[in-house]
């Protein structure tokens, strides 16, 4: 294995089918991302966003806002003369596939309502479309791929969770494909099933696969997996053996797997939890760990803004509870739905069940327990803290909206509709997102704050974080504000991490124990 580039900026990349290596960059984490073979230029105007690429053939697609900043258009790049086609679907849309010989895409285009989509089929040769999933009730259609000639999608239409033509569960199902294989993946509770022409694929343990991969004949499979213990390495299965091909580092030892529990919420619903308790008999403080979206899910792998975090917490004694709350994917799309718009405090509400439930565990005390969480979850820390202030003695709150209106104001324009589909809209909800905001509630937020953001974030901008903490510090209320110049809605480079997570369980570990 061998590096590739040495910029500061974390980059993704790919191969073309050439063999050269598109790579994929923005500056200081504002995810306007360009598109660069190597080191050279190949579809750069950093005023615009160039994204989720795919190339087959002699085609690369990828989609852009260039038109007008707002809508995400589809465009077909010739890699041989550099000629281009563009298809105007109008909205938010993306490159979800590609055929292999790189004449048909398929594109994803975001609905108007919370949990829907779309996708079209975008003819290169000469520039038809067609739309593939036409329908009348809210649905999503995901991860489209092309097995032979024929193209297969998960979809959760007619159904509570995401099933692949014939092949349903309980839990959500997505789907992969080389050549004539399909690639099944099943997330069940969070954790990773596969199976390959309906046959199980073993697994290197309990854990999350990522970014599955089958060549073009479908006779080989390369994964991503990992585990909240275990960081994550590439594997390949090949003639019915699994083995793996990248060592990235060994992990410490005493690093802890949580165990899952559900506990039941306000209204009885029942709210999956994972628990990470160090050694011992306790009672420790405990740190609630809310993720982002909402449409998202706490999955048992090595996230880079989670798992070092929380490992690093458990090692100096502090227990961490994980919840998927109301709202979260990964458990059908009544679940998903359950805090849309005027039911967005139920899953605050959540959170209030949860500390009880905690308070119920002889190893937990509840009186030190503190809330965690990035974006979406940001908010849930400070909604936690303004609508319950006598649950929760401390917060740590990362690039998160403090105020639904302002937040709706000045995100980057392309992303508004999309986030007036889940939160309200500013035309038809103000009222309720005026009344759902924490900054409505500072008056009553009493526990000591630590607050971290990139001040190049296109999704939450600064002033979110900005206008908490100033008001917090007019109060008399210990708030820290951490601000990274060179990142955006989340830290990308490990010196940023490294500080931000080493400051943050310092702050903790003083305002708890002092």
């Amino acid at each position: 294995m061998r590096q590739l580039t040495f910029d500061e900026e974390a980059v993704t990349g790919r191969f073309l089918p050439d063999g050269r290596i598109l790579v994929e960059r923005d500056s200081g984490g504002n995810e306007r991302t360009q598109l660069f073979v190597g080191e050279e230029p190949l579809v750069v105007d950093e005023r615009y966003i160039h994204g989720t690429p795919h190339a087959a053939g002699r085609t690369l697609a990828y989609a852009t806002n260039r038109r007008n900043g707002v809508d995400f258009d589809i465009v077909a790049r010739d890699l041989e003369t550099g000629r281009e086609g563009t298809f105007e679907l109008g909205g938010y849309c993306s490159v979800a596939a590609i055929s292999p010989d790189g004449l048909r895409i398929v594109a994803e285009r975001y609905g108007e309502l919370s949990g829907d989509s779309d996708l079209f089929l975008c003819e290169v040769e000469n520039g038809e479309v067609a739309h593939l999933t036409p329908h009348e009730a809210p649905a999503e259609h995901v991860t489209p791929c092309f097995v032979g000639d024929e193209i297969v999608w998960a979809t959760d239409e007619g159904r509570d969770t995401l099933a692949v033509g014939d092949f349903q569960s309980d839990w959500d199902l997505t789907c992969f494909a080389g050549g004539r294989s399909l690639l099944i993946h099943a997330n069940e509770d969070g954790y990773s099933r596969l199976t390959l022409d309906g046959v199980e694929i073993p697994l290197p343990g309990r854990g999350v696969v990522e970014s599955p991969v089958l060549s073009a004949d479908g006779s080989k499979l390369a994964f991503s997996f990992s585990t909240p213990t275990r960081p994550a390495e590439v594997y390949v299965f090949e003639g019915g053996a699994l083995r793996q091909v990248t060592v990235v580092a060994d992990p410490p030892a005493g690093l802890v797997e949580p165990t899952l529990h559900r506990f039941a919420s306000f209204d009885r619903e029942s709210i999956p939890v994972f628990l990470f308790t160090p050694p011992g008999e306790g009672p420790f403080p405990v740190v609630v760990t809310v993720h982002g979206g909402p449409e998202a899910q706490w999955h048992p792998q090595w996230h880079v803004n989670y798992a070092p975090l929380t490992q690093y917490l458990v090692s100096r004694g502090y227990a961490v509870a994980a919840p998927n709350v109301r709202g979260s994917s990964g458990y059908g799309k009544r679940f998903e739905h359950l805090d849309d718009v005027r039911l967005r405090l139920d899953s605050v509400r959540d959170l209030a069940s949860l500390h009880a439930w905690l308070a119920a565990r002889p190893e937990i005390d509840a009186s030190r327990a503190v809330l965690y969480g990035r974006s979406y979850g940001g908010f849930m820390v400070l909604a936690g803290l303004a609508f319950q202030p006598e649950l929760w003695a401390a917060g740590i709150e990362s690039v998160g909206i403090s105020n639904f209106v302002t937040f709706l104001e000045n995100t980057s324009a392309y992303r508004r509709a999309v986030r007036e589909r889940e939160y309200g809209s500013l035309e038809h909800d103000r009222d309720f997102l005026v009344e759902a905001s924490p900054t409505t509630h500072v008056d009553s937020i009493r526990a000591p704050l630590f607050i971290q953001h990139g001040a190049n974030d296109p999704r939450v901008p600064l002033s979110e974080s900005e206008e908490i903490a100033r008001v917090l510090g007019e109060k008399g209320i210990r708030c820290e504000l951490v601000v990274y110049p060179d990142e955006g809605h989340s830290i990308a480079k490990l010196s940023n991490r490294i500080d931000s997570f080493t400051r943050a369980v310092a702050f903790l570990d003083e305002v708890l124990t002092g």
